[in-house]
């Protein structure tokens, strides 16, 4: 019965091309601007870490001044990034299953071959808990251990853009990589790789592409390196150099630990908070204790990743298209009620008003994978033009459809253009035979 239904509502679309046309217009116009706006939220909204949320948490601790908060709009907000020094001990504690320490810079990088000029890449430094706690998928070797941590061994991961500029996309584990003058061996080549939003370091660009090298962070403090990213501090240091930025409370380190499950996460904050009151007696921490232990998702949150701009957006989008919406109740409304003398004709001869109703709503909803079709066409198109008017920025990367967003559009036109056909199925299936019959 439904494939009759199909055919009968495919006869009737084609009967009023222009009728037809218009409602289908309608519905792709309110997808396209609506999915357009969504796509970009979803890309936005994203967690690479989903299938670890709650056990991969961040650290943060609250080392500010005592007479004024990290944040003004939220005074119980403690700072993004931690100290050096309390990175330092939080990792050789090591109450964790992994801790990753981290911060970012830049090395030259002396490509072998003669016709590519040495430039810049962009580093991390970190220690080695960062490969099982982000999970960046390895082409070939691995990532190093806690002896090339402890002894700042020469040893570099590198991605796989960096792979096949200067080897050629080959096996280069054990090749040697020359960065900053000295010789780093690879010990891992990662596969193609690009999380966004980029969680594990938000502070230098959300939606920015991965690093390109990493290497142990003990490198970074020998070469005095401070990160790319943010450097804070409250007050004036007592010893500018860079020792007494080492023992200082100022913030510029990333850490993140993962945790086996959300009991480990309480002992692991209950010995945040020993470590902190243990601290406030050296006379560190003058504020009151207030650490925090996040999960991705809650992480995610409090760094408002999804802008205010991007859901208002998204709410204006569809808006427009509950106007189309209503365009199209009034054109479906339009043509249902035109077929009164054929609807009274097939009550007569026995039609019942359940099977006029399935007729009718196939018919809505055959105009809505119509309209979700070509609005999937309109949604390519928006996000071209907004690849093309921010080429170069993070809009660019989030202008990208994928399939979850292809079968949401479908989705969402044709429950759409079910309940806009609704109430006018609804009023053609009052027609009273007698009445129609009378008046022919």
């Amino acid at each position: 019965m439904f494939a009759y239904y199909l055919r009968l509502a495919v006869i009737s679309l084609k009967r009023n091309r222009i009728l037809t046309a218009l409602m289908v217009a309608a519905i792709a116009l309110g997808i396209g601007m609506s999915m357009t706006s969504m796509t970009v939220l979803h890309m936005m909204a994203a967690n690479p870490l989903s299938h670890k949320d709650d056990i991969v948490r961040r650290v943060q601790l609250d080392n500010w001044d005592a007479n004024e908060p990290w944040d003004d709009e939220n005074p119980a907000e403690p700072p993004d990034l931690m100290s050096y020094q309390d990175v330092r001990n939080l990792v050789a504690a090591h109450k964790a299953e992994h801790e990753a320490g981290f911060f970012p810079n830049v090395l030259a990088l002396e490509p072998p071959q003669r016709e590519i000029k040495p430039y810049q890449v962009e580093a991390l430094f970190t220690t080695n808990g960062f490969f099982p706690i982000f999970e960046p998928p390895f082409k070939y070797g691995g990532g190093w251990g806690d002896a090339e941590d402890r002894n700042s061994a020469r040893v570099v991961v590198i991605n796989q853009e960096t792979n096949e500029k200067i080897f050629g996309g080959e096996n280069s584990v054990g090749r040697k990589l020359r960065l900053d003058g000295e010789d780093y061996t690879v010990v891992g080549v990662l596969d193609k790789w690009h999380p966004s939003p980029l969680v594990y370091h938000l502070s230098g660009g959300a939606f920015n592409d991965p690093h390109q090298v990493f290497v142990p962070m003990n490198i970074g403090i020998e070469k005095e390196m401070t990160s790319t990213s943010n450097n804070s501090c409250y007050e004036d240091r007592s010893d500018p150099g860079y020792q007494g930025l080492l023992g200082s409370d100022c913030i510029w380190v990333d850490l993140w630990v993962q945790v086996k499950d959300e009991a480990d996460a309480q002992r692991y904050l209950s010995f945040l908070n020993n470590y902190v009151s243990e601290q406030k007696k050296s006379g560190r921490f003058p504020r009151p204790v207030n650490n925090k232990l996040r999960n991705v998702s809650e992480w995610l949150q409090a760094q408002r990743v999804v802008s205010r701009d991007a859901r208002t957006q998204v709410w204006l989008a569809f808006a427009f298209f509950a106007v189309c919406l209503i365009n199209t109740v009034g054109l479906l409304l339009a043509k249902f009620m035109g077929k009164a003398p054929e609807i009274g004709l097939r009550r007569a001869v026995g039609a019942s008003k359940p099977a006029l109703f399935a007729q009718y709503l196939i018919e809505s909803g055959l105009v809505g994978v119509a309209g979700g079709v070509i609005g999937l066409a309109f949604t390519g198109i928006g996000l071209l033009a907004l690849r093309k008017l921010y080429a170069g920025t993070s809009i660019e990367k989030l202008a990208q459809l994928d399939w979850t967003m292809v079968a949401l559009s479908l989705l969402i036109a044709l429950v759409a253009s079910l309940v806009a056909g609704l109430y006018p199925t609804w009023r053609a299936c009052q027609v009273q035979p007698a009445t129609q019959l009378k008046t022919q």
